[in-house]
């Protein structure tokens, strides 16, 4: 009988490095090229089929590196029309090269004359599958700065009142999603947000129209924030002020909250114009 030999290479061997770089390489072109593809289409986004067409991808192939692109940030997928855009991941590695975020673009001129108008410092969040993260950070002219938030910082949304004013303005099974999602990393990294906690400030915040909120992390220090909604009707984003509680007595949380909601109305009537 006559044995038929493995021709596969050694592990090891120069032939299998060789032949593993090659699959390297070919993923990352994959990967690059779906990269490519969105962010030719980023704003209206892309479904799988346009994907696998633009990339001469297999479905099945396009559809798992899809999903690993989403677990890393990379990635998103609305909920409702389930199109593709890159994650704002992308955002946060280059800050200093990248173009500006859409929502920052639009939004920083109306942030910066509410910064103007309160004196306070004011923060643009985006959220980002179920983290929130800082994309602008304007300082008012108030002279003790609270700086909460850097820009590109990330957090689970249950965390800060701009996290809690996105979570305020999304459907409850979204909501439901979130907070199952990011339970074990809220009890080992943010043990002080409790989800109960949380969901009370949701549904104060529905009522209200925004959140008032002790900073967890800043002891005498308060943040106010208002979500903004995108054209479909939920909260793609939010404006916040930090501050120090003595000064956010119940005639200035009046007075800021109408700000920043004459401010919101301005951003999401450019959305409705403009799209983002």
């Amino acid at each position: 009988m006559v044995k038929r030999l493995d021709s596969s290479p050694m592990p090891g061997s120069a032939r299998s490095i060789a032949r593993d770089a090659a699959k390297g390489t070919q993923v990352i072109q994959r990967v690059a090229s779906i990269m490519r593809a969105l962010a030719a289409r980023q704003r209206e986004g892309m479904r799988l089929l346009d994907l696998t067409e633009a990339c001469g991808l297999e479905r099945s192939t396009a559809h798992r590196m899809l999903q690993g692109l989403i677990a890393e940030g990379m990635v998103m997928q609305d909920q409702e029309s389930r199109r593709y855009r890159l994650g704002l991941s992308l955002y946060e590695l280059g800050l200093a090269a990248m173009p500006d975020h859409p929502l920052r673009e639009l939004c920083h001129l109306h942030l910066a004359a509410l910064a103007r108008e309160t004196g306070e410092t004011v923060f643009l969040t985006a959220r980002s599958g179920f983290d929130g993260v800082c994309l602008d950070r304007i300082e008012g002219a108030y002279p003790i700065k609270v700086y909460v938030l850097d820009v590109g910082k990330r957090r689970p949304l249950q965390v800060g009142g701009g996290g809690v004013a996105i979570l305020s303005g999304l459907p409850e099974d979204e909501v439901a999603r979130i907070h199952k999602a990011n339970a074990s990393r809220l009890a080992e990294h943010f043990p002080r947000h409790k989800q109960s906690v949380c969901e009370k400030a949701i549904g104060l915040a529905r009522r209200q129209g925004h959140v008032v909120k002790d900073v967890v992390e800043v002891e005498a220090v308060r943040s106010v924030a208002v979500p903004i909604r995108g054209t479909n009707g939920h909260a793609i984003g939010a404006v916040s002020m930090a501050t120090l509680t003595s000064r956010l007595g119940s005639a200035r949380v009046r007075e800021l909250v109408a700000a920043m909601k004459d401010t919101v109305r301005r951003i999401e009537a450019q959305i409705d114009r403009e799209g983002t």
